[in-house]
């Protein structure tokens, strides 16, 4: 992969990509949710983007269908049809959304992909409910597979590290921004790796392990997958103070008027440097995001966070490097991970 710079682009097959993908999964997806509860099936359409409250259809790509591509490409790269990584596909979308779902209502988000979340279309309790049963859909597919058992222990060891994930993000809002009990980067970087990264690494390692893969690749795809969480988690991050507005479709600044606790400002924090002081006082007294923002770039959260992503982008190739795959397929899936973490900075 290219070295990551101060402005990146995706390569241009990545959305074809994607769109062959969600192609392929569409049908056994709309499948699943179609032996849902009506009602709950009906708040599963309207998160996947496809229906309006009530149940009017419309045309709306319903995201980009990332974790899917990625159990698909992870049965091809083990040699196998990208059929055969299907279910997995179907498994990790829902859990994905089984957990944005839980996500919106935790953090009180009232909107998502331009439409009110789930919890502020239907009410509070019938998300949890539609949240609940897209999880208990997940294990459904799974264990209808083949290898379910063995798929199913890759799941849940994937849910128990989100969670971890998920308790730490919400654990790390309530701690200082200086002292001793402040979120180091090596701790914002595990709760990257649990929240973001398993997630992604369950799917690629349940594709392959549907294709037919053996343990090692299995585990390889997993590991590449959690790497490149971290990567994009940090990537968003960056998108999140500088990004522009026009690309990321966020407010300028957004996530230093939010007050989050986001790796570049973590790595600013700990820099020996006067601005790193100056930015903690800011912090505390109530931060001017744009003063916050020059300030970050000035102790170094920029480029320690475009470093961090660089380090992560190595990691996961390297785990791709350790087993055999399938030359096309895992082209593709380079191609996919380039896409994924060089997003316009």
């Amino acid at each position: 992969m290219r070295a990551l710079s101060s402005t990146v682009h995706a390569p241009a097959g990545a959305p074809r990509l994607l769109a062959r993908c969600r192609a392929l999964v569409r049908p056994a997806l709309e499948e699943a949710v179609g032996r849902m509860h009506p009602w709950v099936g009906e708040m599963a359409a309207y998160s996947f983007g496809w229906c309006e409250v009530g149940g009017a259809p419309v045309v709306a790509s319903g995201g980009k269908g990332v974790r899917q591509a990625l159990a698909v490409l992870g049965a091809e790269a083990a040699g196998a049809s990208g059929r055969a990584g299907v279910p997995a596909a179907v498994a990790v979308e829902l859990v994905h959304t089984f957990s944005l779902l839980h996500d919106d209502i935790m953090d009180g988000d009232p909107a998502r992909r331009r439409r009110p979340t789930v919890w502020k279309a239907y009410g509070t309790g019938p998300a949890v409910l539609a949240g609940d049963a897209l999880f208990a859909l997940a294990v459904e597919t799974l264990a209808a597979t083949a290898a379910g058992p063995e798929a199913l222990r890759v799941l849940s060891a994937a849910l128990g590290d989100l969670v971890r994930g998920q308790a730490d993000d919400l654990l790390f809002a309530a701690r200082p921004w200086t002292g001793p009990e402040r979120v180091r980067p090596d701790q914002y970087r595990t709760m990257a790796e649990h929240k973001t990264g398993a997630l992604l690494g369950c799917a690629a390692a349940l594709g392959a392990l549907l294709g037919g893969a053996a343990p090692t690749t299995v585990d390889a795809l997993d590991r590449a997958g959690r790497h490149l969480g971290i990567a994009f988690q940090v990537v968003d991050d960056l998108l999140g103070i500088w990004g522009d507005p026009a690309v990321t479709g966020k407010p300028v600044h957004g996530d230093l008027r939010e007050r989050k606790k986001t790796f570049p400002v973590l790595t600013a924090l700990g820099a020996p440097v006067p601005a790193a002081r100056r930015l903690a006082a800011l912090l505390e007294s109530g931060a001017e995001p744009e003063e916050a923002a020059v300030l970050i770039d000035e102790a170094g959260g920029r480029s320690a966070a475009l470093a961090e992503a660089r380090r992560q982008i190595l990691a996961v190739e390297a785990a791709l490097a350790d087993v055999p795959l399938e030359a096309g397929a895992a082209g593709e899936l380079r191609s996919l991970l380039d896409f994924l973490v060089r997003r316009d900075l």
